[in-house]
C-alpha cells in the first residue's frame, strides 16, 4: 500500500511544486493532461480485451455501473439537497448564459471510443501484458505531476479553500455520500466492501479510478469504475443547468471532482460567477482525496 501511495503522492506533489506564470506553457499542460488521459483510457481498453469470456464480462460491468451511478449520485443529491435548504443562500445577480450540452456530451462520449479503440487494438495485437501494466503505470504518474501543476497554477490559494465552508462541505457530503452509496452497492451485488468503497471514491475521475482499480483489482472492476465516473460527468452536464440556479450545492457536487475543470464553465454560465470558488474548492479537495481513497481500499 505504502509503495502505491507514494506511486499517486510524489507526483502530485512534485507537479504542485511547479509553479508556471506563462499562459503558453498553461495551454500546453492542459493539452498533454487530455493526451495523457486518452492514453491512458487507450490502454484500459487494451487490458479489457484480455479479459476471458468478453460477453459475459460485458454484461457484468454495464450492470454494476448502473448499480455504481445510480446509488453515489442519488445519495449525493439527497445529501446536498439537506445542505442547500439549510445552510446556503444563493441570488442569481447576473443574465444566466444558455448551454448547448450537445459538444460537451460528445466529448465525454468521445473518451468511450478512446477506450473501444484499446479494446479492438488489443484483440488483433499481441502486446506483451508487463509492457501494458509498466506503460499504465508511468502514464499515471505523468498525470497525477500534470494535475498537480493544474492544481498549483488554479489561482486559489490554500488559506481560500480552508475558508470557502460552503466548498468544503460539499467536497464532504459527496465523498461521505458516495462511500455510503459504495457500501450499498457492495451489498446488492455481492462484492467485498473496500471494492465498493474503492469504486465509489472515483467521483468523477475517470481516468485515475479506472487504471487503479484495473491494476489493484480487476480490469472489470476498472471498466466499473471508468464508466460509473464518466456516467457521472454526463448526468452532471445535464444537471447542473436544473439545479444550479435553486439548489447551488447540488449544482456544483453532482460533477464530483469535475467541479474545479470540466464542468466549470457549465457551472459559471448556469449559475454565475459567484458560484465559482465553492465549485473550484469542492472539485480541489475531490481530486486530492479521491487517489489516496481509492489505493487506500483496494489495499483494504
Amino acid at each position: 500500500m505504502y509503495y502505491g501511495l507514494l506511486l499517486i503522492l510524489l507526483p502530485l506533489l512534485l507537479g504542485y511544486l511547479v509553479v508556471v506564470k506563462s499562459t503558453k506553457w498553461n495551454h500546453v499542460i492542459n493539452k498533454s493532461c487530455t493526451y495523457m488521459i486518452y492514453l491512458i483510457l487507450f490502454i484500459m481498453g487494451i487490458s479489457l480485451s484480455q479479459l476471458d469470456d468478453l460477453s459475459g464480462n460485458a454484461t457484468t460491468i454495464l450492470w454494476y455501473s448502473l448499480i455504481f451511478i445510480m446509488l453515489p449520485i442519488s445519495l449525493n443529491l439527497a445529501g446536498l439537497w439537506w445542505f442547500d435548504k439549510r445552510k446556503t443562500k444563493h441570488v442569481i445577480d447576473e443574465a444566466v448564459t444558455k448551454i448547448d450540452k450537445l459538444p460537451l456530451i460528445l466529448e465525454s462520449l468521445s473518451l468511450l471510443g478512446v477506450v473501444a479503440l484499446g479494446f479492438v487494438v488489443g484483440l488483433f495485437v499481441n502486446i506483451e501484458k508487463l509492457f501494458i501494466n509498466n506503460l499504465g503505470e508511468w502514464a499515471l504518474m505523468a498525470l497525477l505531476a500534470l494535475i498537480g501543476i493544474q492544481l498549483r497554477n488554479s489561482g486559489i490559494a490554500l488559506k481560500e479553500i480552508l475558508l470557502n465552508k460552503a466548498g468544503l462541505m460539499i467536497a464532504l457530503i459527496v465523498i461521505i455520500t458516495s462511500w455510503i452509496g459504495g457500501v450499498v452497492a457492495s451489498y446488492i451485488l455481492d462484492l467485498p466492501m473496500n471494492h465498493g468503497l474503492a469504486i465509489s471514491s472515483g467521483v468523477g475521475w475517470y481516468s485515475l479510478s479506472g487504471i487503479l482499480i484495473s491494476d489493484g483489482i480487476s480490469p472489470v472492476l476498472g471498466g466499473v469504475a471508468f464508466i460509473a465516473d464518466l456516467g457521472r460527468e454526463l448526468i452532471a452536464i445535464l444537471l447542473i443547468p436544473l439545479l444550479i440556479k435553486k439548489y447551488p450545492g447540488c449544482g456544483v457536487g453532482v460533477g464530483g471532482a469535475t467541479a474545479m475543470d470540466f464542468t466549470l464553465p457549465i457551472i459559471q454560465k448556469s449559475g454565475g460567477s459567484d458560484v465559482v470558488p465553492m465549485a473550484i474548492v469542492s472539485g480541489f479537495i475531490l481530486t486530492l482525496i479521491a487517489p489516496v481513497a481509492i489505493l487506500i481500499f483496494i489495499n483494504g
